[in-house]
Protein backbone atom coordinates (compact mmCIF):
# COMPACT_ATOMS: atom_id res chain seq x y z
CA UNK A 1 0.00 0.00 0.00
CA UNK A 2 1.20 3.26 -0.72
CA UNK A 3 0.55 6.37 1.51
CA UNK A 4 -0.87 9.40 0.34
CA UNK A 5 2.07 11.91 1.33
CA UNK A 6 -0.96 14.86 2.10
CA UNK A 7 -2.99 12.30 4.18
CA UNK A 8 0.35 11.21 6.07
CA UNK A 9 1.17 14.55 6.88
CA UNK A 10 -2.30 15.10 8.19
CA UNK A 11 -2.52 12.25 10.29
CA UNK A 12 0.96 13.37 11.95
CA UNK A 13 -0.35 16.51 12.10
CA UNK A 14 -2.84 14.91 14.87
CA UNK A 15 -0.14 14.74 16.86
CA UNK A 16 0.49 17.95 19.03
CA UNK A 17 3.82 19.15 19.60
CA UNK A 18 5.53 22.19 21.19
CA UNK A 19 7.32 24.62 18.88
CA UNK A 20 10.61 25.55 19.16
CA UNK A 21 13.27 28.05 17.41
CA UNK A 22 16.41 26.22 16.65
CA UNK A 23 18.90 28.46 16.90
CA UNK A 24 22.96 28.92 15.60
CA UNK A 25 25.29 31.59 14.22
CA UNK A 26 26.19 30.70 10.41
CA UNK A 27 30.10 31.50 9.05
CA UNK A 28 29.48 35.04 8.10
CA UNK A 29 28.55 35.55 11.95
CA UNK A 30 25.16 35.95 11.88
CA UNK A 31 22.44 34.71 14.22
CA UNK A 32 19.48 32.74 12.77
CA UNK A 33 16.58 31.28 14.03
CA UNK A 34 14.34 28.47 12.12
CA UNK A 35 11.16 27.02 13.65
CA UNK A 36 10.72 23.50 14.09
CA UNK A 37 8.20 20.98 15.86
CA UNK A 38 10.52 18.13 15.08
CA UNK A 39 12.09 18.12 18.74
CA UNK A 40 12.55 15.09 21.14
CA UNK A 41 14.82 14.10 24.16
CA UNK A 42 16.71 10.83 23.25
CA UNK A 43 18.83 10.16 26.80
CA UNK A 44 19.51 11.81 30.07
CA UNK A 45 22.64 9.90 30.48
CA UNK A 46 24.35 11.21 28.29
CA UNK A 47 21.84 13.95 27.79
CA UNK A 48 20.86 14.21 24.10
CA UNK A 49 18.15 15.20 22.22
CA UNK A 50 17.01 15.50 18.89
CA UNK A 51 15.53 17.62 15.81
CA UNK A 52 14.84 17.21 12.20
CA UNK A 53 16.04 19.83 9.40
CA UNK A 54 14.87 19.28 5.89
CA UNK A 55 16.78 18.34 3.50
CA UNK A 56 15.74 21.05 1.31
CA UNK A 57 16.24 23.76 3.84
CA UNK A 58 17.76 27.34 2.83
CA UNK A 59 20.26 27.40 5.77
CA UNK A 60 20.14 23.19 5.80
CA UNK A 61 24.35 24.04 4.73
CA UNK A 62 24.47 25.96 8.38
CA UNK A 63 22.37 23.76 10.56
CA UNK A 64 23.58 20.15 9.11
CA UNK A 65 27.24 21.91 9.93
CA UNK A 66 26.45 23.60 13.48
CA UNK A 67 29.36 22.87 16.10
CA UNK A 68 26.40 24.15 18.53
CA UNK A 69 22.98 25.44 18.45
CA UNK A 70 20.33 26.01 20.58
CA UNK A 71 16.66 24.59 20.86
CA UNK A 72 14.51 27.44 22.70
CA UNK A 73 10.87 26.09 23.58
CA UNK A 74 8.86 28.89 22.96
CA UNK A 75 6.06 30.29 25.29
CA UNK A 76 2.53 30.69 24.51
CA UNK A 77 3.02 34.24 23.62
CA UNK A 78 5.76 33.84 21.28
CA UNK A 79 3.50 32.74 18.05
CA UNK A 80 4.72 35.65 16.14
CA UNK A 81 8.55 34.47 16.58
CA UNK A 82 7.72 30.87 15.90
CA UNK A 83 5.99 32.16 12.31
CA UNK A 84 8.20 35.13 11.66
CA UNK A 85 10.97 32.63 11.51
CA UNK A 86 9.52 29.42 9.79
CA UNK A 87 9.32 32.01 6.68
CA UNK A 88 11.50 31.52 3.77
CA UNK A 89 14.27 33.79 3.79
CA UNK A 90 13.20 35.22 7.00
CA UNK A 91 16.03 33.13 9.42
CA UNK A 92 18.43 36.55 10.60
CA UNK A 93 17.88 36.69 14.39
CA UNK A 94 16.71 40.43 15.33
CA UNK A 95 19.00 41.48 18.01
CA UNK A 96 16.41 42.32 20.07
CA UNK A 97 15.11 38.69 20.44
CA UNK A 98 17.65 37.17 21.73
CA UNK A 99 21.03 36.67 23.88
CA UNK A 100 24.35 34.64 22.96
CA UNK A 101 24.72 31.44 24.90
CA UNK A 102 27.59 30.98 27.24
CA UNK A 103 28.45 27.14 25.54
CA UNK A 104 29.39 28.23 21.92
CA UNK A 105 27.71 31.42 21.31
CA UNK A 106 24.38 30.11 20.04
CA UNK A 107 21.65 32.39 20.66
CA UNK A 108 19.25 32.02 23.49
CA UNK A 109 15.97 33.36 22.72
CA UNK A 110 14.46 35.79 25.30
CA UNK A 111 11.63 34.56 27.44
CA UNK A 112 11.52 31.17 26.02
CA UNK A 113 10.19 28.48 27.94
CA UNK A 114 13.17 26.31 27.80
CA UNK A 115 17.06 27.11 26.20
CA UNK A 116 19.08 23.97 25.77
CA UNK A 117 22.43 25.09 24.83
CA UNK A 118 23.74 22.15 22.48
CA UNK A 119 26.90 20.95 20.65
CA UNK A 120 26.71 18.74 17.68
CA UNK A 121 26.75 14.63 18.47
CA UNK A 122 25.57 13.30 15.30
CA UNK A 123 23.68 13.39 12.57
CA UNK A 124 21.29 10.46 10.85
CA UNK A 125 19.84 10.83 7.32
CA UNK A 126 16.00 10.64 7.56
CA UNK A 127 14.48 10.34 4.34
CA UNK A 128 14.17 14.06 3.27
CA UNK A 129 15.11 15.24 6.62
CA UNK A 130 18.58 15.33 8.41
CA UNK A 131 18.15 13.62 12.17
CA UNK A 132 20.64 16.22 14.14
CA UNK A 133 21.48 14.65 17.66
CA UNK A 134 22.78 16.99 19.67
CA UNK A 135 24.69 17.00 22.93
CA UNK A 136 22.89 19.18 25.85
CA UNK A 137 25.38 21.03 27.75
CA UNK A 138 23.58 23.54 29.84
CA UNK A 139 19.98 24.39 30.10
CA UNK A 140 17.84 27.43 31.18
CA UNK A 141 14.57 27.15 32.00
CA UNK A 142 11.66 29.53 33.09
CA UNK A 143 9.57 28.46 36.51
CA UNK A 144 6.24 29.18 35.07
CA UNK A 145 4.43 29.71 32.11
CA UNK A 146 2.41 27.66 29.31
CA UNK A 147 4.00 26.39 26.35
CA UNK A 148 3.43 27.54 22.32
CA UNK A 149 1.32 24.38 21.02
CA UNK A 150 1.02 23.10 17.20
CA UNK A 151 -1.95 20.76 16.32
CA UNK A 152 -3.49 19.59 12.59
CA UNK A 153 -1.87 22.13 11.10
CA UNK A 154 -2.69 25.65 13.42
CA UNK A 155 -1.72 26.94 16.66
CA UNK A 156 -3.31 26.01 20.04
CA UNK A 157 -3.16 26.84 23.85
CA UNK A 158 -3.96 24.43 26.73
CA UNK A 159 -7.36 23.89 27.38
Amino acid sequence: MELDGRELRSALGRFATGVCLITAVNEEGEALALTANSFSSVSLDPPLVLWSLQNNSEVFTTYSKARHYAINVLAGNQQELSSRYARKGDHVLDAEHFTPGEHGGAPLINDALVQFECSLDATHPGGDHLIIVGRVHAMHAQVEGEPLVFYSGAYRALA
